[in-house]
């Protein structure tokens, strides 16, 4: 249950003036087309107007999703409840003619599903799959709670709305059925859409539209999309609109032509390899915390991200993160509200590194004039900031260049982070799958499937075969092991969930799945999935990840630590609801050990969009009433103690453990995009100490010295802990404390922020570096070797405190 921003409708809904269209240079086309073949533009664009483009559908090769055998269930579902629907199996066409708004509706609400009304479910997981084609649409597709809609990334199929397409989103997200969105955006979870042209240019250009309506929170993603906007005169198409919620991670889009590509506000995102052509404006905030942009590319538009929304006396906007990206064409790259005056004293903070420009004349534009000027020619900004610095000590102001990190060579892939998309095997046939469920494995979450799953990860990985995950919920009682160049992907993030007293001592920890042996070296590959735990665990790892990766890192997309909180866990309302009592710590509510573990003989390992969840509510409550708040006890979170690092976290969560949600100890060589943590709510009754007794083997923190003479709350879990560490590299940080035994009042805008005395800590490290820091309901904001070293007083922003720079050199 997350906290939401609020703003007035009319400054979510409101735009930038038109502007003419340019025409795209010709490098961005080719760019696009190396990118997605799937779809082909008219030919001779370059000598034509932009706005004379046309997308073509092409049928190209079969994917295999579409001749696997498809035997997923959901055993907590409905009877005969079917997973994997083929719009094409309920009558769409594809064929750019026929009207498939039926259809694919129906395909996604077929069965009894989480649709109008319904709160939130686990229970009735669905993947949408769409052939190529073209699929004409007069009215939105509506999404449905814990739904994947995926598209042939071969041959990307278009969704194209009409002339006369009535409503304002080709896929709404969340659609407004009453005032308020039919899902809270804050704990809108585990959905996904990808590969698909979303194709609006039908629609008459003066005519408010949008791609998509996406306010979702953590485990969401947008992949593999292309926007295609009118670029018409007067044009008011949009890419993405996107108004709340708590997220997330969107990467490998492009947007052409609209007035906005990507309509934004949220409290925290990442987005990756994104670009923008064309566009009136290419991104335009309405509010957020942090927001994460990692190779952005803009091209040819009047403005390219506009963080103005508020004005210089109410910005709304936080921070901004943006490196290895570039502008081109573009006359103002950046438009600020932010003065030396401004309020809130942080809000707009910027942070620029390893920038290109191209013929930008103002990068970034204040409401007084150029804040940075840029040039007619080619330039690079090595490392640019605006807003509070701390070296370590602090704050003073900066609006100029500051010191660029010094990038490790590991974390590099050339002269930018390494990062790579998820893997969806777009090359290999059906038969070079192997079905879990064919080998044996029930999924029935009753079962016990701990051999038939061991039997088939041993078999894949010794043929080379991809395991297949079939969505299920599968009740494992021992480790399960994880052999190198194994490749795991999962239909509708299916469930390993652990069970019994294998798991269930806190003083001899086991993990659930285990990555390697100490020593292994190889490649692993995990998509798609969820850990979970079934009643009390004391002692499960959910993930451990042992193995080194030397050739090429190894990587985790989409896979989702759920402790509790779901049908089927035995950890909902009805044994775990919320206490406020701290005597009173349910030995069934103690639901995990720790959530991941990296362990000292593990390196190269990639995560992206990985959200580590120990449940704050029951995700299977039918009506919102006081939320289904339930209490559960996870020890730790994240712990990375690699020896040699290489460790990239890209748009990952921890929250809700005791003593910490990430940890880093003895490692180094670490990037991290856009963090996220939330403190346990039920925290100070009881304090991070109960019911786990720190174990110093793993580096837990034990809080005697460093609550030493304190008083308020300062045995509560730390947000961010790194111990005799280097070369920490962290671009954008959202770091919360909410709550005080749920009690909301220690972390209200303007109130005392006093939730917990501390949230981010630093111990015998050094070369550690964040970006655009961004803390909630904590008094300090950073503490070095037990001193703190910021106040939340001396950094107040939209809603959180920010350090737009934080460095220990």
């Amino acid at each position: 249950m997350h906290i939401s921003s609020l703003l007035p409708l009319s400054l979510l809904l409101g735009s930038l003036s038109p502007a003419g269209a340019i025409p795209v240079a010709e490098s961005a086309i080719d760019a696009l087309q190396g990118r997605h073949d799937g779809y082909h533009y008219g030919s001779d664009l370059a000598s034509r107007g932009f706005s004379d483009v046309k997308i073509v559908a092409r049928d190209g090769p079969e994917f295999w999703m579409e001749s696997i055998k498809h035997q997923g269930i959901s055993p907590m579902g409905p009877s005969e409840y079917t997973v994997f629907r083929n719009v094409k199996d309920f009558g769409a066409k594809g064929d750019g003619v026929t009207d498939d708004t039926e259809a694919i509706n129906n395909a996604i609400s077929s069965g009894t599903r989480c649709g109008q009304g319904c709160f939130s479910s686990t229970t009735t997981p669905a993947v949408v799959y769409f052939p190529s084609g073209s699929y004409v649409i007069s009215a939105p597709i509506f999404d449905y709670y814990n739904t994947i809609i995926i598209g042939n990334p071969n041959s990307l199929p278009v969704i194209k709305a009409s002339s006369g397409f009535k409503g304002g989103y080709l896929i709404d997200g969340d659609p407004y059925f009453s005032a308020d969105p039919n899902w809270p955006a804050t704990t809108v979870f585990w959905r996904q859409v990808r590969n698909f042209v979303l194709d609006t240019t039908a629609v008459a250009a003066g005519t408010q539209i949008s791609g998509i309506h996406w306010p979702t929170a953590q485990a969401t993603s947008l992949q593999n999309i292309v926007f295609q906007l009118s670029a018409d005169q007067g044009t008011e198409h949009q890419g993405i609109f996107c108004e709340s919620g708590s997220a997330g991670f969107a990467g490998d889009l492009v947007f052409n032509g609209g007035k906005i590509g990507a309509a934004l506000g949220n409290q925290q995102f990442t987005m990756r390899n994104l670009t923008f052509n064309n566009a009136v404006t290419a991104i335009s905030h309405f509010w957020n915390w942090g927001w994460t942009y990692q190779g952005i590319t803009i091209n040819n538009c009047q403005l390219g991200i506009d963080i103005s929304t508020g004005g210089s006396e109410q910005q709304s906007v936080g921070s901004i993160t943006l490196f290895d990206s570039s502008f081109a064409n573009t006359p103002v790259a950046i438009k600020s509200a932010k003065t030396d005056s401004s309020a809130p004293q942080t809000a707009g903070s910027i942070i620029l590194e390893n920038v290109a420009l191209d013929n930008v004349g103002v990068v970034v534009e204040g409401p007084n004039g150029t804040v940075l000027a840029g040039s007619p020619g080619s330039s690079v900004i090595a490392a640019w900031g605006q807003g509070n610095q701390y070296t370590p000590t602090g704050p003073t102001k900066v609006a100029g260049d500051i010191t660029p990190v010094s990038r490790p060579a590991g974390l590099l892939d050339g002269q930018m982070y390494y990062q790579r998309s998820k893997p969806q095997y777009e090359s290999l046939s059906a038969s070079s799958f192997s079905s879990v469920r064919d080998g044996g494995a029930k999924g029935d979450g009753t079962t016990d499937d701990t051999a038939a799953l061991q039997s088939v990860i041993d078999s894949a990985a010794g043929s080379g075969k991809v395991v297949y995950m079939d969505a299920g919920v599968y009740k494992v009682t021992n480790t399960l092991k994880i052999p190198a160049n194994s490749k795991i992907v999962g239909e509708a993030y299916p469930v390993i969930m652990s069970s019994g007293d294998f798991f269930n001592n806190m003083d001899s920890p086991k993990p659930v799945i285990q990555v390697g042996q100490a020593g292994d070296q190889g490649q692993v590959e995990l998509s798609d999935l969820i850990l979970s735990t079934q009643g009390p665990q004391a002692g499960a790892i959910l993930i451990q990840w042992n193995i080194a990766s030397p050739s090429a890192p190894a990587g985790l997309w989409d896979v989702h630590a759920r402790v509790g909180g779901f049908a089927g866990s035995q950890q909902t309302t009805a044994q775990c609801a919320k206490t406020t009592d701290s005597s009173d710590v349910n030995k069934n509510c103690i639901a995990a050990y720790m959530l991941m573990h990296v362990t000292p003989s593990a390196s190269n390992l990639y995560m992206e969009n990985c959200w580590l969840w120990v449940s704050d509510h029951d995700v299977d409550v039918q009506t919102e009433a006081d939320g289904g708040q339930i209490t559960l006890y996870s020890g730790r979170g994240l712990n990375v103690e690699s020896t040699e690092g290489n460790i990239w976290l890209s748009g990952t969560s921890v929250e809700h453990s005791s003593l910490y949600q990430y940890q880093f100890a003895s490692t180094k060589n670490v990037y991290m995009g856009q963090i996220q943590t939330e403190t346990a709510y039920y925290q100070p009754n009881p304090n991070a100490l109960t019911p786990f007794t720190p174990n110093t083997a793993i580096h837990d923190p034990e809080f005697a010295s460093s609550c030493s003479g304190s008083t308020g709350n300062c045995a509560l879990g730390w947000g961010l802990r790194v111990v005799d560490s280097t070369d920490l590299y962290v671009y954008g940080a959202g770091l919360y404390s909410f709550f005080n035994n749920y009690d909301a009042t220690c972390s209200a805008y303007g109130g005392p922020q006093n939730c917990q005395n501390s949230i981010f800590s630093i111990e015998g490290a050094s070369e550690i570096s964040v970006y655009n820091l961004n803390v909630l309901g904590s008094k300090s904001l950073v503490d070095q070797d037990g001193k703190s070293l910021a106040s939340y007083s001396d950094n107040i922003g939209v809603f959180t405190n920010n350090i737009a720079y934080f460095t220990t050199k």
